[in-house]
């Protein structure tokens, strides 16, 4: 059967159209012959993600970046629609990585494979999570070292304002003053350590004469040992007989010194004598109070200054 030249030119024009559709979708990375999944997922930011960059799973590419675009609730994130081979089985749990952008670039999305047991299907949605670029990582580890940075240039600063303030004109001559003074007073108690020196030197001979006297009177004490003895054992005789004296000679005496104190007594309450007038005349009872509390307060000054009413010497100058 003879084909016709009109028949020809058709199928011509299907295949050719046929090409350029499978050429099209083969240059976007597209198997128009493999039956594909589509599964979504929403970022904050795509920069760098452009259609058609590949998706793929543990390395190896499974799919690619079908449709970018805005989601319709007007919040500004991103929706982006991803085919990958419906032979591959992916956990509803995974998640839909973003990756940093690399050298030239670039982003892509890598799936991070879950444990669930249940797989997508056509249009479902992923957890999405983006990677922080080299620019964040990096500024995350100069962050902390530019607030170190910043605070020991601030300490270097307050520690070059002590050094300013330690070396400043008025404090090195206060710094020269107290070494001359410390200077001084080191002279002043050298000087002060020859003097106790020379006075213990001449005070040696002092000690020396006290010492040896001490040993005389205790030599003496032991040479008179037995003399003593005899004094004590007379003493004693003396107390024996004073003890065997005549009682009631004691006691007769003993009753006239009470009859005479009795006067005495009835003097004294009539005003008569000395005793009598100090305990019955109150105008001299108040002067002698009186002169009593100058006394107490004269002795008070003494005691807090001493140097006013008594001046000693340590060396006898």
């Amino acid at each position: 059967m003879k084909v016709n030249r009109e028949v020809k030119i058709g199928l011509l024009t299907v295949a050719t159209v046929f090409l350029f559709i499978w050429g099209l979708n083969f240059l976007k990375g597209r198997d128009i012959f493999t039956r594909q999944v589509s599964f979504y997922a929403v970022y904050e930011d795509v920069s760098g993600l452009i259609e058609s960059n590949p998706v793929s799973l543990n390395g190896v590419i499974i799919g690619q970046v079908n449709r970018i675009r805005f989601m319709p609730d007007g919040s500004g994130r991103i929706l982006v629609e991803n085919i990958i081979d419906s032979r591959i089985e992916i956990p509803q749990n995974s998640i839909s990585v973003l990756t940093a952008s690399s050298l030239t670039g670039t982003r892509e999305i890598i799936i991070q494979m879950g444990d669930s047991q249940q797989y997508i299907s056509d249009g479902d949605t992923l957890s999405a999570r983006s990677q922080p670029s080299l620019q964040d990582e990096v500024s995350q580890f100069v962050a902390p070292v530019k607030e170190r940075t910043e605070a020991l240039f601030n300490q270097v600063d307050s520690v070059m304002a002590v050094f300013q303030a330690i070396f400043s004109e008025e404090t090195r001559t206060n710094i020269a003053h107290s070494f001359e003074s410390i200077e001084q007073t080191l002279a002043n108690l050298e000087a002060t350590t020859e003097k106790l020196d020379t006075s213990i030197d001449k005070e040696t001979d002092r000690i020396s004469n006290i010492i040896a006297n001490a040993e005389s009177i205790s030599q003496n004490l032991k040479n008179n040992n037995e003399l003593l003895s005899n004094a004590i054992e007379n003493f004693s005789n003396i107390s024996d007989s004073v003890a065997s004296a005549n009682l009631k000679q004691t006691l007769l005496s003993a009753e006239n010194n009470m009859h005479e104190l009795g006067l005495i007594l009835e003097k004294i309450n009539k005003g008569e004598g000395t005793m009598g007038l100090l305990m019955n005349d109150e105008q001299l009872y108040h002067n002698l109070e009186s002169t009593s509390r100058q006394l107490e307060v004269l002795l008070e000054d003494i005691q807090k200054n001493p140097g006013d009413y008594i001046r000693i010497s340590v060396f006898g100058r």
